[in-house]
C-alpha cells in the first residue's frame, strides 16, 4: 500500500480489539517518530499497553478497545498545532500501510502523566488512537473541491489531485475548514499554491490545516508547487 491508497483507505476508528501490536511493527513506528520529532521540532511519544488513557471518557466519538496511542508533544509556539497535524499524519498514513487503525483524538482522553513526559514550555496537544479496530470505519459526507479551493478548468492536473486528497483528510468532527488557492507562476516559473484555515467555533483548525496540507502534497506531488 503507498501512501495514496491508504490515503484512499484510512478512515477513523474509535474501537478496538485487543491484539497486540507486533515488536516489528512497534520499532518501524518508532523510527518514524523519532524522524518526525527531528523535522518537526517535536516530542512526539509512542505510548504501548497503556489502558487508563481512553477508559472511562464518554464523549463525542465514544472509544473503546484503546491501549495504544501517540502522545502528541511539542513546544509551544505559534505554529506547533500545525506542524503536529502535518507530522501526525504522516505517522497515521504510515500506521496504514502497516494494518493499523488510528484516529485523532482531541479530547476525549485521560491525562496520564506516568505513560509520557511533558516538559516544561511543551503542550501535549492531542492524541492518536492506535491499534487493530473491530471495523475498518467509514466513509464520511466530504465538502466539494470547489468549497475547498479555487479548482476551474484551467488549474493544472497536479493542483486538482491535491485538493481531492486532502478531502479525505481527517479533521476535527469533519469540519474540513481549509482553503487552497492556486495562485499561478512566479518569475522563476514556479508554481504556488496557498493554504489557509478558515474560522471555526470547534477550533482545532491549525492541526487540520497542517493535516490537509500533507494530503495535498501527497496527492499533487510536492515537486510541482512551492508553498506560499
Amino acid at each position: 500500500m503507498n501512501l495514496l491508497e491508504a490515503i484512499e483507505a484510512r478512515h477513523s476508528v474509535r474501537k478496538y480489539i485487543d491484539k497486540p501490536i507486533p515488536q516489528d511493527i512497534i520499532h518501524m513506528l518508532q523510527s518514524k517518530v523519532e524522524e518526525c520529532n527531528k523535522l518537526g521540532n517535536l516530542h512526539i511519544q509512542l505510548v504501548i499497553n497503556e489502558p487508563k488513557a481512553f477508559k472511562g471518557k464518554m464523549a463525542y466519538g465514544t472509544f473503546s478497545g484503546v491501549t495504544n496511542y501517540f502522545a502528541m508533544i511539542g513546544m509551544k509556539a505559534d505554529d506547533l498545532a500545525e506542524r503536529i497535524g502535518y507530522y501526525g499524519e504522516q505517522l497515521v498514513l504510515l500506521a496504514q500501510t502497516l494494518g493499523l487503525n488510528t484516529c485523532w483524538v482531541g479530547l476525549t482522553y485521560n491525562k496520564v502523566k506516568e505513560a509520557y513526559s511533558v516538559d516544561k514550555n511543551e503542550k501535549l496537544c492531542c492524541m492518536i488512537a492506535l491499534g487493530y479496530g473491530k471495523e475498518p470505519g467509514k466513509n464520511m459526507k466530504r465538502k466539494t473541491a470547489k468549497q475547498v479551493s479555487n479548482i476551474s478548468n484551467i488549474t493544472p492536473k497536479w493542483f486538482q489531485d491535491g485538493v481531492a486528497a486532502a478531502l479525505l483528510a481527517p479533521t476535527a468532527v469533519n469540519q474540513q475548514k481549509f482553503h487552497f488557492e492556486y495562485l499561478g507562476t512566479n518569475d522563476n516559473n514556479i508554481h504556488r499554491v496557498k493554504a489557509e484555515k478558515n474560522f471555526s467555533l470547534i477550533g482545532y483548525t491549525k492541526i487540520d490545516l497542517g493535516i490537509a496540507k500533507l494530503h495535498f502534497e501527497i496527492g499533487a506531488g510536492k515537486e510541482n508547487f512551492e508553498w506560499v
